[in-house]
């Protein structure tokens, strides 16, 4: 099965000019966690709440005026719509992502696959078994010396 038969391709995009409120809002709107940084057509990176949080308010960046771009991940992870899902499974699992980018051949964003795709979409319950006990494996914290 292709990730194009299982993806979500109705994507909200944001632009990297757009401010961390501008995206915040659109988060809380949408009730979504990631928002895909496009410029025009293309996939040039992705802003998460968590982005917002960690990489922008701990630091005191004013989210009115701190653009996307300064704070966005931009080597993001992605798959192409052509490929199999178990492909984008193994990439899941690989960097622990629970969604990745889908873009064409021409790096142009056309949707998103997430774990609940892989699960529900797929009816290969196996497979989404296997991507979320990798994606759950905790990360060691970075701990300061006292």
């Amino acid at each position: 099965m292709k990730i194009s038969d299982v993806m979500t391709s109705e994507v909200e995009v944001i632009r990297p000019d757009a401010t961390l409120e501008q995206a915040a809002e659109k988060m809380r709107s949408l009730d979504i966690g990631p928002l895909p940084v496009c410029d025009g057509e293309r996939l040039v990176g992705m802003i998460t709440d968590r982005d917002i949080t960690i990489r922008a308010t701990a630091a005191g960046k004013d989210p009115k005026t701190t653009r996307i771009s300064d704070v966005m991940t931009s080597d993001i992870a992605y798959c192409f719509a052509d490929q199999e899902i178990e492909e984008a499974a193994l990439l899941m699992q690989e960097k622990q992502l629970r969604r990745l980018a889908v873009v064409d051949r021409n790096k142009r964003l056309v949707g998103i696959i997430s774990l609940g795709d892989l699960t529900v979409r797929s009816g290969d319950r196996e497979l989404s078994g296997d991507v979320l006990e990798e994606v759950s494996e905790p990360a060691a914290p970075q701990r300061r010396a006292a």
